[in-house]
């Protein structure tokens, strides 16, 4: 049997909002995550990201979900790729929109939003909001500091249910 290879992680998270905040006027705003498939693929445009997101959205073990501001559902804020194991949800890739990078993004909190709907979806599909990822070896303090993620082993962290639980209440109030 095959063992897959996960690609590690390198998202930061630049700080854990109640939604997403725009980073000069400090206003937040309401956003929606929105399964993206085969139909809706031409709304990534390939320049705009650093991953092939339509290699994810064609792989039919995973799931793509892009995030948006509610009042701007064309623009794409962030992301994220996970796949169910059946008893937990794994994240393959999150990425930020090339305008959400580096000391001049527009929006704070955008990651923190996306790894919260994965633990989201966790809780839903009854896994207690388990999630794991691979983190890169610099990344793994910050998560444990920014997510209350636990390093499994290697470069294997996860999101357990107390943590999970924490950023979902952080970011969906219903």
């Amino acid at each position: 049997m095959k063992k897959s290879r996960h690609k590690p992680l390198d998202f930061v998270i630049d700080k854990l909002t109640n939604s997403i905040e725009n980073t000069s006027t400090g206003e937040v705003f309401d956003t929606e995550i929105v399964r993206l498939n085969l139909k809706n693929i031409s709304q990534i445009k390939k320049s705009d990201w650093q991953f092939d997101w339509a290699n994810e959205i064609k792989d039919k073990t995973k799931e793509v979900y892009k995030l948006t501001t509610a009042n701007n559902p064309t623009i794409i804020q962030g992301l994220i790729s996970i796949e169910d194991k059946q008893d937990h949800i794994f994240m393959h890739l999150i990425e930020n929109a090339s305008f959400n990078k580096n000391k001049n993004k527009v929006y704070l909190g955008v990651p923190g939003n996306l790894v919260a709907y994965a633990c989201k979806v966790s809780v839903d599909k009854g896994y207690q909001g388990f999630l794991a990822f691979d983190a890169k070896t610099t990344l793994i303090k910050h998560y444990q500091e920014t997510l209350y993620a636990t390093h499994f082993r290697g470069l294997r962290m996860f999101i357990e249910t107390n943590a999970a639980l924490r950023l979902i209440s952080q970011y969906f109030k219903s």
